[in-house]
C-alpha cells in the first residue's frame, strides 16, 4: 500500500481541519501561543491541568470539539514544553507504553498460534 492509501484511513483531514479552525480563534480569543506558554511575559497557562481538563469534558459529554481542543494543547506543549525533562526521543515497541486491550495484528497473531 502507498502512503497515501493508508492515510486515506487511518487519518483524519477533517480533525485537522477543525483543529487549525480552533487555533485561528484561540489566536483572536487569548493571543498568541508563545506569548501564553513560552513563559516570559508573565502569563501563565498550566498546560498539563488544561489537557486533563479537556479529557475530562470529553469524557463527560462526548462532544468530539474536546479531542480537538485536546490535540491542540497537546500541540502547544510539545511546542513550548512544560514539562521539565521535555524531549523528542524515536521509541520501538519495548519502551512503548503500548495499547490497553488487544490490537487486530495481535488477535490475529494469537489466533495462528492458538490454532
Amino acid at each position: 500500500m502507498t502512503t497515501n492509501q493508508i492515510l486515506s484511513t487511518e487519518y483524519s483531514e477533517n480533525f485537522d481541519t477543525l483543529r487549525k479552525n480552533r487555533m485561528v480563534m484561540s489566536h483572536y480569543k487569548y493571543g498568541p501561543i508563545k506569548a501564553n506558554y513560552e513563559n516570559k511575559s508573565g502569563a501563565f497557562v498550566d498546560m498539563h491541568k488544561t489537557i486533563e481538563l479537556r479529557w475530562e469534558k470529553y469524557l463527560e459529554t462526548g462532544n468530539t470539539e474536546f479531542l480537538a481542543d485536546l490535540a491542540n494543547f497537546c500541540m502547544i506543549e510539545f511546542m513550548y514544553p512544560q514539562h521539565p525533562n521535555a524531549h523528542f526521543e524515536a521509541t520501538d515497541s519495548d519502551k512503548s507504553p503500548g495499547l490497553v486491550g488487544m490490537s487486530i495484528k495481535e488477535v490475529e497473531t494469537f489466533k495462528l498460534l492458538n490454532d
